[in-house]
């Protein structure tokens, strides 16, 4: 795909779409900056930062979610947003109407930025294009886009991974599970490339790799304990249910027999390894509730950072829009 949609001639960012195409300098600095916000977290008196005020966002989701759309509406409120939550289900696309015939509905409704997330690859990179021809001071942001990309996501995995281990020099990292269907293991792959870390593994079944993984510069492993061998961090990737019981899998049971992160299996990791979920977990499917639970897991501590990181991308998209604007 051509990356000039997102980035702009001075390499600051138009939209965020992929991690994909963005330097290692722009990562790094939404990472400081999500350090900021996080600190604003404990400090009731300083939850709201008036970066957004008088700016409308709309959470567009065709499909479901909970945390991503919870934790960019908490951000997005408390940088002072106005925030409308499109309600799809009711919305006249349920009843026909076309992707960009709902977007210009939106645009007419003097949106400042598009939160989209979409069951369709490329669908949300097709509204960004859109929006540029006819509205271009609108920002989009990717929530996931089908099999494609989710970058906030990646960010807040980065994010995690630095708070717990300092830097990413040095590091073996390990995504097990559907790496063929995954948006999450794409985008935390092309992060964890662009970050520098230098050992990046996946551990999955032959029938949920793509084809070209080895491309992307990893290691391919189907021996979850050869694969997981003295790994500073392991991102566990959620099993879909319509995988189980499809030609590609034979059920849940197997999956976790062979695929299951378990206390077993944590023995050949680094004693000082962290866990990494996107949620929502299947506890006895790709993580035992033991792990999940353990000391070594930092699950719920993702949680708290995408809030920070998405108020850092917002933050920044919208200073991006200023000086371009001033420019």
């Amino acid at each position: 795909m051509s990356y000039s949609t997102q980035i702009n001639k001075h390499g600051g960012l138009n939209h965020l779409l992929t991690i994909e195409g963005i330097p290692r300098d722009y990562l790094i600095r939404v990472l400081d900056r999500a350090n900021r916000f996080l600190s604003l977290g404990d400090n009731i008196a300083l939850k709201n930062y008036p970066v957004l005020k008088g700016r409308c966002v709309f959470n567009i989701f065709f499909e479901n979610s909970t945390r991503t759309s919870s934790t960019f509406e908490i951000a997005a409120r408390r940088l002072s947003a106005d925030v409308m939550k499109l309600n799809i289900l009711g919305s006249s696309s349920s009843k026909g109407e076309s992707l960009l015939d709902t977007v210009d509905n939106l645009v007419a409704m003097q949106a400042d930025m598009f939160i989209v997330r979409h069951s369709c690859s490329g669908a949300v990179h097709l509204i960004a294009n859109h929006v540029n021809r006819v509205s271009p001071n609108i920002q989009v942001l990717n929530a996931g886009d089908g099999c494609h990309s989710h970058p906030t996501q990646a960010l807040l995995d980065m994010y995690t991974i630095r708070f717990f281990k300092k830097n990413f020099r040095n590091l073996r990292v390990a995504i097990i599970g559907d790496i063929s269907h995954s948006r999450v293991a794409r985008s935390d792959i092309w992060a964890l490339s662009i970050l520098g870390v230098p050992e990046i593994r996946v551990i999955s079944p032959k029938t949920l790799l793509p084809m070209d993984i080895e491309q992307m510069g990893v290691t391919v492993f189907s021996d979850l304990n050869k694969g997981l061998k003295d790994v500073d961090v392991v991102i566990v990737l959620r099993l879909q249910n319509e995988r189980i019981s499809s030609p590609v899998l034979p059920s849940a049971k197997e999956y976790f027999k062979f695929y299951g992160l378990t206390e077993d299996a944590m023995k050949n990791c680094d004693e000082n390894v962290i866990i990494l979920h996107p949620g929502p977990m299947n506890r006895g499917v790709e993580i035992d509730s033991k792990v999940a639970d353990s000391a070594s897991s930092v699950i719920l501590k993702q949680v708290t950072f995408g809030i920070a990181i998405r108020m850092a991308v917002m933050d920044l998209l919208h200073q991006e829009r200023l000086e371009r604007d001033n420019g």
